[in-house]
């Protein structure tokens, strides 16, 4: 269900995408604004990288098999890298076009792209905080990494609306206010861009960053039947989905069998509990060992 909900999202990224990077771009090109322009680049690029999080999306919930008994999920940070390598493609474009232009004398932009852009800001906003939303849901880092190319855009838009006013405001001497503005917003996005790397990064490699699900995991053994308390507690993610290695303390006295069942009891608790935990590995100890 979650893995449908985020294919969703995306298709809706998608179209969103495709319309705002023709408006941004029509507008830029008769408007006379390469900040604008800059950020229709930046929006076609994120029409590549929501398709790339869709095709990753699709692979990520094929079923485990014998030669992926984890199933697929590692898909998941491998796409969010590409999508980072999208953001910074473009800042790089952006940065070497608007270099050219505060090197060439050129025209102010209109007025109305200011109107356009104004629009564009709130819609991409509004995308951001949806998409976010959904990634938070789904637990979705490739979606996480989407909804902040969002976020992106509407952070260029904002930088191109204020170098667009600055030239309009100050007039003739400020053309290249709105190109200042586009370096300023190619910063920017490498900045985001490192914000979405690090934790798919954490998640390849399976560092552990989940304290507070290992806590309610922790809470929660101790009201199994049998548990006393525990020990060790490893989780990783793959896609959508966590895997818990949990070593288990219960008494001395208990018999193999009596073990094995306190330890089936707690797995089937904590996935009843936590549906987004797709299995647990229990490792029993008696308590005085």
């Amino acid at each position: 269900m979650d893995n449908k909900k985020a294919l969703k999202t995306i298709v809706i990224s998608i179209i969103g995408n495709t319309l705002l990077a023709l408006v941004k771009l029509a507008v830029g090109i008769v408007g006379n604004s390469f900040a604008l322009i800059a950020d229709a680049i930046e929006s076609t690029s994120d029409i590549f990288s929501s398709t790339m999080v869709w095709i990753g999306l699709k692979i990520s919930n094929k079923p485990a098999d014998s030669g992926h008994p984890y199933g697929h999920g590692k898909i998941e940070p491998l796409i969010t890298f590409v999508v980072v390598a999208f953001l910074i493609s473009s800042a790089v474009i952006i940065t070497i076009q608007a270099i050219k232009n505060i090197q060439t004398p050129h025209e102010l932009p209109a007025w109305y792209t200011l109107v356009f852009l104004a629009g564009i800001i709130a819609t991409k906003e509004g995308y951001y905080r949806y998409v976010n939303r959904k990634s938070v849901e789904t637990k979705s880092s490739s979606l996480k990494a989407d909804a902040w190319h969002h976020r992106s855009d509407a952070i260029t838009s904002l930088a191109a609306f204020i170098g667009i006013a600055v030239a309009l405001i100050m007039g003739k001497g400020y053309e290249t206010a709105d190109d200042w503005a586009a370096l300023v917003a190619s910063a920017i996005i490498l900045y985001n861009s490192y914000l979405i790397f690090r934790p798919a990064l954490g998640e390849l490699l399976d560092e552990q960053q989940y304290d507070e699900l290992k806590e309610r995991i922790k809470i929660m053994s101790k009201e199994v039947e049998g548990v006393i308390d525990t020990e060790k507690c490893y989780i990783r993610k793959q896609g959508m989905y966590f895997y818990v290695d949990l070593h288990v303390i219960v008494a001395d006295e208990l018999t193999v069998q009596e073990g094995h069942r306190v330890a089936h009891r707690l797995k089937e608790y904590i996935k009843q509990q936590l549906p987004e935990i797709y299995d647990v590995l229990t490792h029993v100890e008696p308590l005085n060992d």
